[in-house]
């Protein structure tokens, strides 16, 4: 994995900064003239840049001028030359490369005169962006469910994708620039349904995304609410009692002054302590910092800085207007004298008191003072360039803003808005995440439990927290009724057990996220990647909802109500790859067989977890979880017996200064490795690492059933209801040259379903007649009739559908089960219909249950 050579702000290697170093950041726009084609005259001009042999760059003007400047969405443009060739006539030119032929009429563009051949698909000149599988959007505010979305780079019903960038801000020598009206700029995607493909050149022209602290990894706390100081601490405690750690604290706009004086306006832009609340501002950062968190605070900068602020007087000298005569120092992200004393003086001070990061609530639209410059693009780029001087505390730059559009990814981490608090929005979370990855926007943070309106649901809150936990940021949040608020101690015991068991999860996980962090930067593989990212089948495209969380975890939300009968919540699953076996981490006394959808069925205490057979995920098994992130000194590893396995565990470089964006050689790396035929498991050699103490164990999920040899006596080995689990102690004690191997046994599989026992857990907890109960059982496991016979008579029972596909998931989820339905299954017409609305957002054309 060699470091990329297109890394944004890549030269920002120290903690200092000065503002002329805020203007400046690596990029090299200008392609490579050998991949360049250009011509024309009397007022129609047009230059093509052949990037890769599958991607385009076309361009069009009235006066012969083209863009080399960077813009928003392109920062690299100078690629290797691929192999294209020209054929150049009077009145028509053809561009063709192995994937594409264009054929272009030398006039302004047009759908006639401008047309490229994909495959079997032809695109013609629209002016207009196009990806039909879809990218984010810019706000999620006020949605109550599903809402449009920009379109990504990605489609699945073209053989192209493109990606208009007519009218996008630029950048020229580290300073905002705008376009020359009526030029025509844009970037033609030729990749076939090859979607990691696309994604890559996509970061290639626009940029990788950059690594995020570990700390962002954990659990957020948030809240529109008016805290005093006092009652934050309290906050802080309860948590501790309730044995829920947090990572980040976040501090809404009450911070600050909100009851201003009427001739200053709104209070909502504020950079003055309230002292009612924050008697001791840099006490409370402090005490904040004292517990493990790290701090960012909420800002609408859009009135600028006003006379009754703290800072006024200092700010105003900086930016040369005279304080006696109390003129605001209005917001300008068109004028570098703005930005350099919004950041040099007022962020500067603000952050020397304690403040780690900004939260940047820009609402205002996307007009400034010069047309085509958006305040919020200018907004996330300085404060990322800016948070660079503050790597010695950080660790890495960060800001925490809205979504501008494409190449928003440099500028992590995304804040999506303010969504009512129904199941509809639910809904439609998991897909609006993972669709962000179509554009390379690998790190949104949701507000999660929902903000504002809606219902008071404890089932509600906990499925949302559940998806959280398996987002790319966990930060709960909520308006600032008295009613809404996000603490789990405030719900229901089985709510408040489920929500507490999954932040604590979201904790245990942060090696594993640091990880896939890692891999999203230097490889491209955004943490939560769609279906259809991975499988080509159909299948893949109507699960929009069901998503990759790393390389080998899928996950299935749960986001509708559970069966009041069966008192469980229901989803449809996908599970590719016939020849294999699945299990879920979460659920592990079921095995399921591959290559097929299923409906499954879990209590509020869980959320399907699915990783196929040869998966390891690697844990913070620390007995008590605390506050802030540190390097676990215990560790568990997950092991899903079945096939070889294979994982690296990343951690941070041990002897650096703090980099944006250190050398890959530079992470402590430690493979761990599995081969299934002879049981042998490998932890080591550590790459960079210290031999620093640290305890490790093996859980093998799923498998109790075989004897697990080790050669060791001192290895403890203790099995569970789902697990065998083995203790291996300080593992740099035994090994040699920082390498530890260890024999478990030969060909381990998991566990066969045990239908009746699991059958019978889940009838004894419904709530529903007895003699139902009793017709259920005898239709499974009476034998009376072939297996055919009895799924018919389940199917026609007077039962709930939803308790009629909770039983036949576990008949049928194992073909080596004895008395299995697995292949007879049938799912009830509720169900089916059920699997269409919520999994292919009621596109009944595109999906068929199989």
């Amino acid at each position: 994995m060699p470091d990329p050579p297109n890394l944004p702000f890549a030269s920002c290697t120290h903690a200092s900064m000065s503002s002329s170093s805020r203007y400046s950041f690596p990029s090299q726009p200008v392609a490579n003239p050998k991949a360049v084609v250009t011509g024309g005259g009397s007022g129609s001009y047009y230059r093509f840049t052949v990037l890769t042999s599958r991607l385009l760059r076309y361009e069009w003007s009235e006066d012969g001028g083209f863009e080399d400047r960077v813009s928003t969405v392109a920062f690299w443009r100078h690629f290797d030359v691929p192999s294209f060739t020209v054929v150049d006539t009077k009145n028509e030119l053809e561009i063709r490369t192995e994937y594409f032929k264009l054929s272009y009429d030398k006039k302004q563009f047009s759908s006639a005169g401008l047309t490229i051949h994909a495959g079997k698909d032809v695109w013609k000149y629209d002016g207009q962006s196009y990806g039909d599988l879809g990218g984010t959007a810019r706000t999620l505010d006020g949605a109550n469910g599903r809402i449009p979305i920009e379109p990504g780079v990605l489609s699945r019903h073209k053989a192209y994708a493109v990606l208009d960038d007519s009218n996008s801000m630029l950048f020229e020598n580290g300073w905002i620039a705008i376009r020359q009206p009526g030029r025509k700029d844009g970037y033609f995607f030729a990749y076939h349904g090859d979607h990691k493909a696309a994604i890559k050149d996509f970061y290639r022209l626009s940029g990788k995304q950059p690594i995020l602290p570990r700390w962002t990894l954990g659990n957020w706390w948030s809240r529109y609410h008016a805290y005093s100081s006092s009652e934050y601490i309290e906050l802080l405690n309860n948590f501790e009692k309730a044995k829920v750690p947090l990572s980040v604290g976040v501090l809404d706009m009450d911070w600050h002054k909100v009851n201003i004086p009427s001739k200053y306006g709104s209070g909502w832009t504020g950079y003055s302590w309230n002292r009612e609340l924050f008697p001791d501002p840099e006490g409370h950062l402090k005490e904040m910092h004292r517990r493990g968190l790290r701090v960012t605070l909420n800002d609408h900068p859009a009135d600028g800085i006003r006379a009754f602020e703290d800072l006024y007087e200092k700010v105003a000298k900086a930016y040369g207007l005279d304080p006696s005569k109390r003129e605001p120092v209005e917001f300008d992200c068109t004028s570098k004298r703005f930005l350099d004393v919004y950041f040099d003086v007022l962020k500067a001070d603000l952050e020397k008191q304690g403040v780690d990061f900004w939260w940047i609530d820009w609402q205002q639209g996307n007009k400034s003072r010069i047309p085509g410059v958006d305040p919020l693009w200018v907004l996330n780029h300085y404060h990322y360039l800016t948070s660079t001087r503050n790597l010695d505390t950080n660790e890495k730059p960060i800001t925490f803003s809205r979504y501008g559009g494409p190449g928003s990814h440099r500028y992590p981490i995304g804040f999506s808005g303010d969504v009512y608090i129904t199941w509809e929005s639910l809904q439609f979370q998991p897909e609006f995440t993972a669709t962000a990855s179509n554009i390379g926007y690998g790190w949104w943070s949701h507000d999660i439990g929902g903000h504002m309106w809606g219902i008071r649901s404890g089932q509600l809150t906990a499925r949302w927290v559940q998806l959280g936990c398996f987002s790319p940021i966990l930060r709960l949040h909520s308006e600032s009724s008295q009613w809404t608020s996000r603490e789990p101690w405030l719900y229901e015991p089985d709510a408040r057990e489920s929500m507490e068991r999954f932040l604590r999860l979201r904790h245990r996980l942060i090696p594993y996220l640091y990880t896939m962090n890692i891999r999203a930067s230097y490889e491209d593989e955004p943490l939560i990647q769609p279906m259809y990212w991975n499988h080509k089948d159909d299948a893949a495209y109507a699960m929009p909802n069901q998503y990759y969380f790393g390389p080998d975890l899928i996950v299935s939300p749960i986001t509708r109500p559970q069966s009041t009968t069966a008192l469980l919540g229901g989803v449809t699953a996908w599970l590719p790859a016939p020849n294999g076996r699945y299990i879920d981490l979460l659920h592990p006394s079921l095995v399921y067989d591959g290559g097929r959808h299923i409906r499954v069925h879990r209590p509020l205490s869980e959320i399907p977890l699915f990783a196929k057979e040869g998966t390891i995920v690697v844990l913070d098994s620390t007995p008590t979880l605390q506050n802030g992130v540190h390097r676990p000194t215990e560790m568990e590893i997950i092991l899903v017996v079945g096939a070889d396995a294979h994982f690296e565990l990343v951690e941070e470089p041990e002897k650096e200064r703090p980099s944006v964006h250190p050398p890959l050689s530079s992470f402590v790396r430690t493979p761990i490795s599995w081969r299934q035929a002879d049981g042998k498991l490998t932890i080591g050699p550590v790459w960079n690492g210290t031999g620093r103490w640290r305890q490790w164990r093996v859980k093998l999920i799923g498998h109790t059933n075989t004897n697990v040899r080790v050669s060791d006596r001192s290895f403890k080995v203790t099995k569970g209801s789902a697990a065998t689990v083995i203790q291996l102690g300080n593992v740099h004690r035994w090994s040699q040259q920082n390498r530890f191997e260890i024999y478990l046994g030969d060909n381990l599989q998991l566990d066969v379903v045990d239908v009746k026992t699991r059958l019978h857990e889940m009838i004894m907890r419904c709530e529903m007649s007895y003699p139902k109960k009793e017709d259920i059982w005898q239709i499974v496991t009476g034998g009376e009739g072939s297996v055919e016979e009895r799924v018919e008579k389940l199917i026609k029972l007077d039962v709930d559908d939803e308790l009629k596909d909770a039983v036949m998931e576990i008949w049928a989820a194992d073909s080596r089960a004895p008395g299995t339905a697995a292949g007879a299954e049938k799912w009830s017409e509720h169900g089916e219909k059920r699997a269409v609305s919520e999994e292919a957002g009621g596109d009944v054309d595109d999906y068929v249950l199989v």
